[in-house]
This record gives C-alpha cells, sequence and structure tokens, in this order.
C-alpha cells in the first residue's frame, strides 16, 4: 500500500521533508516510525489524514501520515 509520510521541524535533519513510499498491509503508525529509526518519543504529534493517530493505529493504502516532534514554547 502506498503511504505518504509528512516529517516536519527536527525530524527531517538526516531524512527527508515528504516522500511517499510502499508498506505491507496491516503496517502500523509505530512500524514506520521504527523504520525511520525514530525513537518514539521523538514522534510527539502524529496524524493520519489530519487527524490526531496512535503509535498502534494501522494505516491504509492512500493514507498520509504526518508527524511532529514535541513543540516547546513559551
Amino acid at each position: 500500500m502506498h503511504i505518504k509520510v509528512k516529517l516536519f521541524a527536527t525530524l527531517r535533519e538526516g531524512r527527508f521533508t515528504e516522500g511517499e513510499r510502499e508498506y505491507p498491509a496491516g503496517t502500523t503508525i509505530g512500524h514506520i516510525i521504527q523504520a525511520l529509526e525514530m525513537d518514539e518519543k521523538e514522534a510527539a504529534l502524529i496524524f493520519v489524514n489530519g487527524l490526531h493517530a496512535n503509535t498502534g493505529d494501522e494505516l491504509h493504502d492512500g493514507d498520509t501520515l504526518a508527524i511532529f516532534p514535541p513543540i516547546g514554547g513559551g
């Protein structure tokens, strides 16, 4: 299945900004985070098709996964 993956801010460093990738059926968000050699703590905000999601959620063909790092401010 084709999944569009978008990375934001510091998560782009050494990776990519946006890319469409092929994954097997049953792939979860957690699987993709692991495949990107990312610590789950780095993936603070996760959205699939614009809706909040969790690492255990299964993805479907054509989904867009957006991953944001922790956001700081004051």
